[in-house]
């Protein structure tokens, strides 16, 4: 099994014999690291030969009919546009980020590209752990995000994630956004369909915006390790927020956790019975 340069993983036999057999000089290289001697430093590696490859996505090498529903954990860590490179001496490769030429690029994708990627029928995807360490890296994975319009399950862990808001995922059911930077509960998509989030590792300080997920069918919702764990009556507020949450933070819905009268009914509320 290889890893192309997208980060999925392929088998040998995936990709037509045509398309092994026009880069067949790779097959002559039986170390994938050449190394040369050097008099100043000693030892020199050299780049490998699948290098030239280092920025294109799955669907841009020939004869790749793979969609973006078949993947399972790709990697769309979009890499910088012709426009965004440029060579220097030695052959180190310096990236000018250009908002305004990788928007442009976005606008005239090619339809057939689109088509391939495919990404309005994933059902379920991972996306976890991509190092998106560049603004149009973040630019892309978000222009994915937007296009999961049929995703059931979903895992973003580590990704660094700060708003969401602009995001609509209206089938998900299962959403794991472990170990991101969501300092408040609106920087989260919108989900009407969420049934378990976990939000564990997060920046989270506050309870507001929880009404949002009070209309949908949410039953199991994750926030240790967030500031807001330490709120007064964190759990209590949270049920009463909630109504149909069943389990928080792995501890399902104690008989201790039923609000009480002084949050049903806050100091300073007069109350009138009518006989």
């Amino acid at each position: 099994m290889s890893e192309s340069s997208s980060g999925v993983n392929t088998l040998s036999g995936s990709f037509p014999k045509s398309h092994s057999s026009q880069y067949s000089e790779f097959g002559a290289t039986h170390t994938p690291l050449s190394v040369d001697q050097s008099p100043d430093s000693g030892l020199v590696s050299t780049p490998l030969p699948s290098r030239r490859f280092r920025f294109v996505s799955w669907n841009g090498l020939e004869q790749c009919d793979v969609t973006g529903d078949q993947l399972t954990c790709p990697r769309v860590r979009e890499g910088p546009s012709e426009e965004e490179l440029f060579l220097r001496e030695g052959g180190d490769i310096c990236l000018e980020r250009g908002r305004r030429s990788r928007r442009s690029e976005e606008e005239g994708q090619r339809w057939e590209d689109r088509l391939q990627e495919n990404w309005e029928n994933c059902l379920e995807l991972n996306l976890s752990y991509q190092d998106l360490g560049d603004p149009f890296q973040q630019e892309n994975f978000l222009r994915i995000l937007r296009r999961l319009i049929r995703v059931e399950k979903l895992q973003l862990v580590d990704n660094s994630l700060a708003n969401l808001s602009s995001v609509l995922l209206p089938r998900c059911r299962v959403l794991n956004l472990h170990r991101n930077h969501l300092a408040c509960l609106r920087q989260l998509p919108k989900l009407p369909a969420v049934e378990h989030l976990c939000l564990s590792e997060n920046a989270v300080g506050s309870l507001g915006g929880l009404g949002a997920l009070s209309n949908g069918p949410l039953r199991s919702l994750n926030l240790t390790r967030n500031p807001v764990t330490f709120t007064r009556d964190y759990r209590t507020r949270v049920f009463l927020c909630l109504p149909k949450l069943k389990i928080l933070d792995g501890i399902p819905k104690l008989p201790e956790d039923s609000p009480p009268t002084r949050l049903q009914f806050p100091e300073g509320t007069r109350m009138c019975n009518i006989l």
